[in-house]
């Protein structure tokens, strides 16, 4: 395999951690703030892993991941099990009146050919989607505090 590309982003939310970490927690949820992402199914067999599917401009992907490590209210992370290779990390960090919500993402493209796309333009377009997808979390969590 190659190596893994990695970005990270984050975004501060103006709503308490508990209510920040139980909607981001709710994997199944994730397409409504997470642009490429069509849809998360946790496995009722074994709630550790969850089936993925990322669409965007005719292309999709699918890939099972398994939880590695769940700490309510600072880290969910997780690695890819099969189909796409990614790992990564959502961290949480209680600022009382606010919450940081920091992404890691780490993906592999065989080859020379990744290292190319991401210094090009891969990693710009990677990164400012998943900046943009944290930007629509923040608003669902603001419109789910206010209601």
């Amino acid at each position: 395999m190659s190596d893994l590309l990695e970005h990270s982003v984050q975004v501060e939310v103006e709503a308490p951690i508990d209510l920040v970490w139980s909607l981001w927690s709710d994997l199944e949820q994730m397409p409504k703030w997470m642009k490429w992402i069509e849809s998360v199914k946790i496995l009722p067999d074994d709630p550790d892993i969850s089936l993925w599917k990322l669409s965007s401009s005719g292309w999709d992907f699918t890939w099972k991941s398994r939880m590695l490590k769940v700490i309510p209210n600072q880290i969910i992370q997780w690695e890819s099990v099969d189909g796409l290779p990614n790992q990564g990390a959502i961290r949480f960090y209680d600022r009382q009146a606010s919450s940081i919500v920091k992404m890691t993402v780490s993906y592999a493209i065989p080859g020379i050919l990744g290292k190319i796309m991401d210094n090009l333009f891969l990693g710009k377009v990677v990164e400012s989607t998943i900046q943009a997808d944290l930007e629509r979390f923040k608003v669902y969590a603001l419109n789910v505090k206010a209601n």
